[in-house]
């Protein structure tokens, strides 16, 4: 049963994600009185997720150190240069400055995972890219936020490490080391039973979260048409990105493959509650928004990476 709820679940999340939000922001008034929980179902759907991973893919790092250099150099050097430049070439907001940047530094998504493996992508180099990334995440967000926020707002460092510690590096250890433990058993009983809790539980953070844009979303204007329209171009602009660079810089399709969702996809769960706990409220709009097209795009692209393969595998 939970097994069918869980495929349900994933079949309808294009949808059910913008939905959460839009609840969120009917029930604004509901939702501030729940923020507290949000680290909690955070540090759950981390684990829960990170279940399915394990430390098999560190094996490729030798061999493909290169791949996961570029890759992270891409997150989290190319993309917030692209998402700094575009947005303040549009707007002259430095609150919108940092949420767009922060909605593309933060880590890739662990979601990643289930497209490259839809799509017959590098699976293991697709772990490995996700487990270090997530390891990194608290050194590299607090340093990429202090240069872009620079002296116009305060940020305390060490609560934000210590808040992505809790929240993405500890649970992900604990996950990865069951599966070791348990030799990979555990992906079958309490990964599969967690499976459909985990995207409640990522319904629930964009439900909450998004009560914090509530006064922006009825109130609608063109400063907020604006920000979501760049939010679909910076998400469009990631995929494409990595299918071009990942076209001229490697033959293996299934590298590509892998580097087109893992470049593509964002933890924004993790950017949201970030923007909410530390910054001004504008500052989660560009973030939040981003939960509208991720997975949409994701399976956009699914279909024309499936077509690239097959354009290269015919020629």
């Amino acid at each position: 049963m939970l097994n069918s709820f869980n495929k349900y679940l994933q079949k309808w999340m294009p949808i059910l994600t913008p939905l959460s939000l839009v609840i969120g922001v009917l029930l604004g008034n509901v939702g501030h009185q729940l923020l507290f929980l949000i680290p909690w179902l955070f540090a759950f759907m981390t684990f829960a997720g990170s279940l399915n991973m394990s430390f098999e893919g560190i094996k490729d790092l030798r061999k493909y150190s290169k791949v996961i250099v570029i890759a992270l150099v891409f997150l989290h050097l190319m993309m917030p240069m692209w998402a700094y430049f575009v947005s303040t070439v549009i707007f002259h907001d430095h609150l919108l400055t940092i949420g767009f940047v922060l909605a593309v530094a933060v880590p890739t998504g662990v979601t990643s995972f289930i497209w490259v493996s839809i799509c017959r992508g590098h699976l293991p180099l697709c772990l490995a890219i996700i487990l270090i990334d997530t390891l990194i995440s608290p050194v590299v967000i607090p340093a990429l936020l202090h240069i872009v926020v620079g002296q116009t707002i305060e940020i305390d460092t060490a609560s934000l490490m210590l808040d992505l510690l809790w929240m993405i590096v500890v649970p992900s250890l604990v996950g990865v080391a069951l599966n070791e433990l348990t030799k990979g058993n555990i992906v079958m009983t309490l990964g599969k039973k967690l499976a459909p809790f985990s995207k409640l539980s990522l319904f629930s953070i964009v439900m909450i979260n998004s009560s914090a844009i509530a006064p922006y979303i009825k109130h609608i204007s063109w400063e907020l048409v604006g920000v979501i329209l760049v939010v679909f171009v910076l998400a469009v602009s990631g995929y494409a990105l990595c299918l071009v660079l990942g076209h001229i810089l490697w033959k293996d399709i299934s590298i590509i493959t892998m580097f087109v969702f893992t470049g593509g996809m964002r933890n924004i769960a993790v950017g949201v509650v970030i923007a909410t706990t530390y910054f001004p409220t504008k500052t989660v709009m560009p973030v939040v928004f981003g939960m509208l097209f991720q997975q949409v795009l994701a399976s956009f692209f699914s279909r024309i990476v499936e077509q690239y393969q097959l354009k290269v595998a015919k020629g």
